[in-house]
Order: structure tokens, then sequence, then C-alpha cells
């Protein structure tokens, strides 16, 4: 293999995570995580809770749209190398 360059975490964060969207993102997910928690026990950290109707497609972060999920399963979308996406239609979508 080629010599790769070491992969720069802190500008990934600058230019992605970081962002005021993916800050508000990511909180609107613990959120989640904590309502399905507090209805529905504890989970172990290898379950995710996953939407049932995916927030960028109209979901809402109510208890009656959350349900939990293996993380293996809650992979939407297939990706290449370089991070983009092969498909836009998730494996879930896919099985239907």
């Amino acid at each position: 293999m080629a010599d790769k360059k070491p992969r720069n975490y802190s500008l990934e964060y600058k230019n992605y995570q970081g962002t005021p969207a993916q800050l508000k993102a990511q909180s609107e997910r613990h959120k989640a995580r904590r309502a399905y928690e507090k209805a529905n026990g504890d989970l172990p950290s290898t379950v995710d809770v996953d939407h049932k109707k995916a927030m960028s497609k109209g979901g809402t972060s109510k208890l009656s749209n959350l349900r939990a999920s293996p993380q293996s399963e809650n992979t939407s979308f297939a990706r290449t190398k370089n991070g983009a996406m092969k498909s836009q239609i998730s494996k879930r979508e896919r099985k239907k």
C-alpha cells in the first residue's frame, strides 16, 4: 500500500464535527437516547437508539419514533473509502 497521510482529526472537528449544526444534531441524538432509556431502562453501549422515521426525512425525537437496535443494523448508508455514500437508499429501506 502507498504511504498514507495520517488522519487529521483536529481539522475534521474544526471543519465539520465542531460546527454549530453538527453540535446541535449530536445534542438531539443524546436527548433521544436519554428519553428512550428513561422510559425503557438502560441500554448496553453496543445498542443504539434508532429513529423509525429518520430525522432527515421528517421524523421526530418523540418516544413513539424511537427504538433500540444493534449498532451493526443502525449504520444507514454504505460508504466508499473516501467517505462518500455508495447509495442514497439505506440498507434497511433496501430490505423492504
